[in-house]
C-alpha cells in the first residue's frame, strides 16, 4: 500500500478509532462493534482495506495489527533533508550528531525537550551572534527566524540559558564558545 493511500484511509475517524483499538490489543469484530456502537458488518467494511493491504490480520476471528508491516510501510516514507553541513560549524562530532536529529537543512525542526540536547542547539544558535556586537531585537528575530519560525521562543531560551543578554531592546552575546 502506498503511504498516501493509507493516510487517506485513516482520515476516516471511525476507521482510525477502530484501528487504534486493534493497535492497543487484538480484538474480535464483536468487541469492536460493541466498543464503537456499529454493527459487525460495518467493522468488516471498516477494516477490509487494511486487511487487504496486510496491515491488519484476522486470525481465529480476532484482528491483529501487523506491526512489522506498518514499520515496513514507514520505511518507504521520504526522509526529511539531512542537516546542512553548515549546522555543524564550530561544534564537536558528538554535538553535530545531536544537531542532525533536530535540523533539516538549515532549519530547526524542533527545540529538544531534554535540556542537554537543547543546550547543544542553543550553543549552535549562539554562534550566529558576534561577541561584543549589540543587536536590536528586530535583527535578533530576523536572524533566529532563519532557523525556526518561533523566533521568540528561541530568543527567550538563549537569554534564559545565558547565551544572550538584553537591556533596553538590545541583545548581545553573553556566553557560549567563540570560534
Amino acid at each position: 500500500m502506498d503511504p498516501l493511500d493509507l493516510l487517506r484511509l485513516l482520515l476516516d475517524p471511525q476507521r482510525l478509532a477502530v484501528v487504534g483499538d486493534v493497535a492497543a490489543r487484538p480484538r474480535t469484530s464483536a468487541e469492536l462493534a460493541q466498543r464503537h456502537g456499529i454493527g459487525t458488518e460495518e467493522v468488516l467494511r471498516t477494516l477490509a482495506p487494511l486487511v487487504q493491504a496486510d496491515l491488519v490480520t484476522a486470525a481465529d476471528a480476532t484482528y491483529h495489527l501487523d506491526v512489522d508491516a506498518w514499520r515496513a510501510l514507514a520505511r518507504t516514507l521520504p526522509r526529511g533533508a539531512p542537516a546542512s553541513p553548515r549546522v555543524g560549524f564550530g561544534m564537536t562530532a558528538e554535538e553535530t550528531g545531536v544537531l542532525a536529529r533536530f535540523f533539516q537543512g538549515d532549519r530547526l525542526s524542533e527545540l529538544p525537550a531534554q535540556r542537554h540536547k537543547r543546550l547543544v542547539v542553543l550553543e549552535r544558535l549562539a554562534l550566529e551572534f558576534e561577541p561584543g556586537v549589540r543587536y536590536p531585537e528586530r535583527e535578533v528575530n530576523s536572524l533566529l527566524r532563519r532557523f525556526h519560525d518561533d523566533h521568540a521562543t528561541l530568543r527567550r531560551a538563549l537569554v534564559d540559558e545565558g547565551y544572550l543578554d538584553r537591556a533596553a531592546g538590545e541583545y548581545w552575546r553573553a556566553g557560549g564558545r567563540v570560534v
